[in-house]
């Protein structure tokens, strides 16, 4: 099984939904470098379920423990080891999963391809691992803030409430003003009214976080294989209910015309810039210096609060009828993974390019 994640900057994550404790080990993270704790904290807090009417209410303070790697608040250039534990899992609402197979979760896959799983809340499948993800994350954005690069994520749509907004005409002051995360209090009200409902039906809706990386140097990314807009998909695609990714005009480029489509070269006071952005910031697979904008797309939660039909590990057909704390729309919540994930590739290609210079 892959649990690690990175080149230089490395992150291996461990733990179920409903064991003990999750944790990683963050390695490769230059020594000297002063963490602010709380901020860490905070990311977390971000992510935590049981935060709004609109998440789960499983309560989990989601407090990490830092194990080594840190001293005086100093790293030291060892790997930075965390844990965080359990505190409200209720493995009983899971017993009846025990030989049934759920629609549309890895169940099944898990089953097949190692021949047994943990069925409480998913086990390693489960959402809960991206808690590991949001620390780290949290590490490599206090990097990157230190050499000016911003990276911030918001709710732009759930179902079919979408924020008709750039990106650059919305106030990133009000994204954390609400639950849902979005940064127009208008359109987020409307989202919140709309996960309500969904949740009142006992159903689950899916919606996109849009991104935006500010700031970042010219030549960031490899040009064959580890393109920088590939290794931030699959960064990105890597998180829980994630179905899709682009960047830049993304699918929409494919209805435009090259002499639409290009940026243009301007040179304003010695700094080369574009004229347009329809390339994300990326061209060749290697950042222009231009910001690096996409959006990520997540599908609704596959566990819902209505009976459905299936089948168990003998092929015998089942009636499910659903227990449990779940999100009704996971986007608001995916806000701090999507940032941190981000994070950690620019960070990677931040030292790779680096070593590069040596």
């Amino acid at each position: 099984m892959k649990n690690t994640f990175g080149n230089i900057i490395q992150l291996t994550t461990f733990g179920e939904s409903h064991g003990v404790a999750i944790g990683g080990v963050l390695d490769g993270i230059p020594a000297g470098f002063e963490l602010d704790l709380n901020k860490i904290q905070a990311e977390l807090d971000r992510r935590k379920p049981g935060q709004s009417k609109i998440t789960t209410q499983r309560k989990e303070s989601d407090k990490v423990q830092f194990l080594s790697g840190i001293f005086e608040g100093k790293t030291l250039g060892t790997p930075i080891g965390f844990t965080i534990l359990n505190e409200d899992d209720k493995s009983k609402d899971y017993s009846h999963l025990e030989n049934n197979y759920r629609p549309s979760h890895a169940d099944f896959t898990f089953q097949e391809k190692y021949g047994i799983r943990d069925f409480r809340g998913g086990g390693r499948a489960s959402a809960r691992e991206t808690a590991c993800r949001v620390v780290a994350g949290a590490i490599a954005k206090q990097f990157l803030e230190k050499e000016g690069i911003q990276i911030t994520a918001f709710v732009s749509s759930v179902g079919e409430v979408d924020l008709d907004k750039k990106w650059q005409d919305c106030d990133f002051s009000e994204i954390e003003n609400n639950i849902v995360r979005c940064p127009d209090l208008a359109k987020a009200k409307e989202m919140e009214n709309h996960i309500l409902e969904v949740k009142k039906q006992g159903d689950s809706i899916g919606g996109i976080i849009t991104g935006v990386i500010q700031n970042l140097p010219t030549g960031l990314g490899e040009p064959v294989f580890d393109k920088l807009h590939a290794q931030l998909g699959k960064a990105l695609l890597g998180i829980n209910a994630v179905k899709g990714f682009e960047y830049g005009s993304g699918f929409g480029a494919s209805k435009m015309r090259g002499s639409e489509h290009n940026d243009v070269f301007e040179n304003e006071e010695g700094i080369i810039t574009t004229r347009t952005n329809y390339s994300g910031g990326i061209q060749g697979g290697i950042s222009n210096g231009m910001p690096v904008n996409f959006r990520v797309a997540f599908k609704p939660v596959a566990t819902i609060m209505q009976k459905q039909n299936s089948v168990n590990e003998n092929g015998e057909k089942i009636e499910l009828d659903f227990k449990g704390r779940h999100d009704p729309c996971v986007v608001p919540r995916a806000v701090p993974i999507v940032e941190a994930m981000a994070a950690l590739t620019v960070f990677d290609f931040l030292q790779l390019q680096k070593l590069a210079k040596i």
